[in-house]
């Protein structure tokens, strides 16, 4: 049995750095942050896990944000086009399984996971990840092996194409599952 929780999360995003100027409190996926506030240049978790992403309506570069202090997103994340809009991570509590596709349009070699990875390269001789399937739970995929480089996030369901998505040129090395304990 799975279960997701909805639990409230709670993040504060500030127009300036160290949590100056202007703020906007957020409890749920907000898709374009331009009505609230000008610019964000800093940010606090206060509960829950959030993506934040450069562009407006989830897209461009994003960033997982765990509870914490975010006194300069620029200099931690490098993201140098300001935060645009941020999707909450609703808790998962349960199994996780995502199906993974070599080519767009589940084509190619396929491998499931169930734990995190972190080098497909090594451990299911794929050269790269286009496209997936997440059946159970909630996933982070990173650009480069041992969770590094650049990240998407991917909640239950088909993601056919990750160029549609906005990562054009970005190849999938690496994931790992989104747990309690962000």
């Amino acid at each position: 049995m799975t279960t997701t929780s909805m639990t409230m999360g709670k993040i504060i995003f500030y127009e300036d750095r160290n949590f100056q100027g202007r703020s906007y409190e957020c409890m749920s996926d907000c898709p374009d942050m331009s009505s609230y506030l000008s610019r964000c240049h800093s940010c606090r978790v206060e509960s829950g896990c959030f993506m934040v992403y450069e562009r407006p309506n989830f897209m461009g570069n994003q960033f997982f944000m765990r509870r914490g202090e975010y006194s300069d997103y620029q200099n931690l994340m490098g993201m140098s086009g300001g935060i645009r809009s941020c999707r909450m991570i609703p808790m998962h509590r349960g199994q996780f399984r995502m199906r993974i596709y070599e080519r767009e349009n589940f084509g190619g070699q396929t491998s499931e996971l169930m734990d995190d990875c972190d080098n497909i390269m090594e451990r299911f001789r794929m050269s790269d990840c286009q496209s997936s399937n997440v059946l159970e739970g909630h996933w982070l995929l990173y650009e480069q092996p041992q969770f590094r480089g650049r990240m998407i996030y991917l909640r239950p369901g088909e993601h056919r194409s990750f160029m549609n998505m906005g990562l054009s040129g970005m190849r999938i090395m690496s994931m790992r599952r989104i747990t309690d304990m962000c």
